[in-house]
């Protein structure tokens, strides 16, 4: 999943990043909160993880116009502001968590998990597909009860798909999900990785699970006896 650091302190910010990509989530990193609204009108994440305290536009302004432009990305509040008064200004204003400074990266990881599995119906931390069962806090994939070995990049794309089983994703929205935003020009990469997971995971397996929808991407597909 895609996640964006809005944090000032490049010591900070670095170690969270380096932390987050060692849990398997793409990372984008901003220093300042009118970049942090600029990115995420332009780009689709999973979770925002803001600081308050910000130069050129502070994070509560940021905050307040990133949900007035109707963005629902879930957004976390990191900050050393830990008055209740704070809390309640910034839950109020429409972020979704609060955690303090000085914090333990292991809670930050787990409230970042917490928020991804709102909105989506996840048993156990499980996503579910037929017999597609990915494990969605050890990065395990098994499918059939034969656990499918896959590279952090093979996890990071069916993930995704899966998250959004039934609907069609291009690959643009899977390269800018799976890939830093600064990665470049990708090329057939998506493909590439598709051809990839499918040699793992349907190729032996019926149903095939991964469509090609011509001319506009990938989707899972949802199977009617899911339970």
């Amino acid at each position: 999943m895609r996640i964006l650091v809005v944090e000032d302190e490049k010591d900070l910010s670095d170690v969270i990043k380096k932390g987050l990509e060692e849990e398997g989530f793409v990372v984008d990193t901003v220093s300042d909160g009118q970049q942090a609204v600029n990115l995420a009108w332009d780009n689709e994440y999973d979770i925002i993880i803001l600081d308050l305290m910000l130069p050129v536009k502070n994070g509560m302004e940021a905050l307040k116009e990133i949900r007035e432009y109707g963005i629902n990305t879930a957004i976390l509040i990191l900050t050393a502001k830990d008055m209740v008064e704070d809390k309640i200004k910034g839950l109020n204003s429409g972020a979704d968590d609060y955690l303090t400074k000085p914090f333990a990266f292991g809670e930050l990881v787990a409230r970042v998990r917490a928020l991804l599995r709102r909105g989506i119906e996840e048993n156990n931390n499980q996503l579910m597909t037929g017999d597609l069962v990915i494990d969605t806090v050890n990065h395990k994939v098994l499918r059939g009860g034969i656990e499918i070995p896959l590279t952090v990049k093979e996890y990071a794309v069916l993930e995704y798909l899966t998250r959004n089983r039934g609907q069609v994703l291009s690959r643009t929205q899977i390269e800018e999900h799976v890939w830093d935003y600064r990665y470049g020009n990708t090329s057939n990469i998506v493909d590439v990785y598709i051809r990839y997971l499918r040699q793992k995971i349907d190729n032996d397996f019926e149903p095939k699970l991964i469509e090609t929808v011509h001319g506009r991407g990938y989707r899972i597909k949802v199977i009617e006896n899911e339970t």
